[in-house]
């Protein structure tokens, strides 16, 4: 496809994402589709994206009902009183991108099948236009925060925890601080103002970004740091010794307490650790692309009970099949007030991994991922769902193409020698890149 990505439409403002670009993907949206809920991130750019969508929409006889700037767990709860939802976002990615991500009403993202036929009629105009008596109309809910909140609150125990929490200047300054406040937490706040330039740090909620979380929840004496990225379907952590908590070691923590009699199956991406695997030991863990949507599928195929990527989105199907920031947020709350999170990670096995990224051309990953392929396949057992995971005596090694950015990444893990399986890779990488 080629306006979709792993995590639906994504693109730099006014270059590759547009308000002409918005306005098809309405068209054709509200040409099949009678409702629709629509929210923003604080993106500069979102509002104009959003006014284009909802032209679009209209001008096909969709009513359509603006939510205002919410994070997309919000948006793909609210999505469930209507025939479809729309999420202006580009979630973790810098201020100068802007995107558009569909939901359906279980919480789903608009799965494969769904994005190509939205992509399909775009390259026809395959969509009519209403008749002026017929025209959407244009509606408004303030409730949708707090609807989102009564779920959480009715699945998530109290918790007496001190927290700092760190929104990133994102949307989940709208909710987060006051759900974990009524929970019973004390809350200290950082970049808890909603800013689409994102002034504080990169949205993005990896350790390299939050040293400052790491530095408060020290200097306060918190039990627990948390953060969000940018339209807050991520959740991260730091624990009461001011240690940033990887996405694999939170994968495991959240599997076991929703595996708890260690049976079930978990879905998980090509480039998760086998920490997961040896820590669930007992459970069924499935590995599919990269990319929330289709772990979401395969939750939803294999019928499992949760799932979740190291990049921080954590899915619980029995509240939606979105990744859900807030609702992780609430639940690791309670998790820690039985345990604290550094014990809790003290029990995990431990394995050397090492990540990193190379820029390549989107034009040019298809003929890199080949000439990749052709150099790795030799080496041991290999899984290519989604680039080509390479399983070794001693661990595995993953490369494959970013789907929201122009670039190639690098995963390598190992009982022993990361750095040399690692090196191996960047070198096949880097002669493939020539």
């Amino acid at each position: 496809m080629k306006l979709f990505g792993s995590s639906g439409i994504r693109g730099i403002v006014n270059k590759e994402v547009t308000p002409e670009l918005a306005l098809q993907v309405g068209l054709v949206l509200g040409s099949r589709k009678k409702t629709a809920v629509i929210g923003r991130d604080p993106r500069v750019s979102a509002p104009m994206i959003e006014h284009a969508l909802v032209a679009g929409l209209t001008a096909a006889g969709c009513d359509v009902t603006k939510v205002g700037m919410v994070t997309t767990p919000t948006l793909a709860y609210a999505a469930r009183k209507y025939e479809c939802g729309v999420m202006v976002t580009a979630s973790h990615n810098p201020s100068e991108y802007v995107g558009i991500k569909l939901w359906n009403p279980d919480g789903m993202a608009f799965d494969s099948a769904q994005q190509e036929e939205i992509e399909e009629a775009i390259e026809k105009g395959d969509f009519s236009l209403a008749p002026w008596n017929l025209i959407g109309k244009i509606a408004e809910d303030e409730n949708a925060i707090r609807d989102h909140m009564h779920m959480i609150e009715e699945l998530v125990g109290d918790s007496k925890l001190r927290v700092v929490l760190d929104c990133g200047c994102g949307a989940g300054s709208t909710i987060s601080p006051y759900l974990l406040q009524e929970l019973g937490c004390q809350i200290i706040t950082l970049n808890s103002q909603p800013d689409g330039h994102f002034p504080a740090r990169n949205p993005e909620p990896n350790e390299q970004n939050l040293s400052l979380l790491k530095k408060a929840v020290v200097d306060f004496g918190a039990d627990l740091g948390i953060a969000h990225d940018g339209d807050a379907d991520r959740m991260m952590a730091v624990d009461e010794k001011g240690n940033f908590v990887s996405g694999d070691e939170l994968l495991a923590i959240f599997g076991r307490f929703e595996c708890e009699d260690k049976k079930g199956s978990v879905v998980v991406p090509v480039d998760t650790s086998m920490m997961v695997d040896d820590y669930l030991e007992g459970s069924e863990i499935i590995r599919t692309r990269v990319g929330d949507v289709y772990v979401a599928e395969g939750i939803k195929q294999y019928g499992a009970i949760y799932g979740g990527e190291p990049s921080g989105s954590w899915i619980f199907p029995k509240i939606s099949y979105c990744p859900d920031g807030i609702y992780a947020a609430a639940k690791l709350v309670e998790i820690v007030g039985e345990k604290k999170l550094s014990e809790l990670r003290a029990e995990l096995p431990v394995y050397a991994t090492k990540r990193g990224a190379l820029a390549c051309p989107n034009e040019k990953k298809a003929e890199f991922m080949k000439k990749v392929k052709a150099k790795l396949e030799p080496l041991g057992k290999v899984l290519d769902i989604d680039g080509i995971r390479v399983e070794l005596e001693d661990g595995w090694v993953l490369v494959r193409p970013s789907g929201t950015e122009a670039k190639v990444r690098i995963t390598a893990e190992a009982r022993e020698n990361v750095d040399g399986i690692y090196e191996m890779a960047e070198k096949i990488a880097k002669e493939a890149l020539k």
